[in-house]
């Protein structure tokens, strides 16, 4: 009953820019951490960006000064903004979203959005 869904992913040329969006669903009294992963081929899944219920980010070093966070609470929704985009930030990209749910009972959940591809060449 609760999705994630993502959008915004597409192809890009060297030092272009994407915003990734996810937006939540369901039954959700709050959102707490949301999270930014990517996968690329062949290599593990990698956290790229977090964000708090309170605002505070954090960043892998690779997109450091070159990806933003940010959230819309009003909207469920947690975007990344991707500028100076190279060939090596090639992805599957999934948000995560640790959410405050009150049906059947109140608690924590965690969860994934399905991924939205990226690709960076020329």
């Amino acid at each position: 009953q609760v999705q994630l869904v993502e959008s915004g992913g597409g192809l890009v040329h060297p030092g272009g820019s994407l915003r990734l969006s996810c937006a939540a669903s369901g039954s959700i009294l709050s959102i707490y951490t949301m999270y930014w992963y990517r996968q690329a081929p062949g290599k593990q899944r990698e956290l790229v960006a977090a964000i708090t219920r309170g605002g505070s980010t954090n960043y892998a070093d690779s997109v450091k000064g070159r990806f933003t966070i940010s959230r819309d609470d009003a909207k469920n929704t947690v975007y990344l903004q991707m500028n100076s985009l190279k060939p090596e930030d090639t992805a599957v990209y999934y948000c995560k979203a640790e959410l405050e749910l009150d049906s059947p009972f109140r608690r924590i959940d965690t969860t994934w959005g399905q991924g939205t591809q990226v690709t960076v060449s020329s």
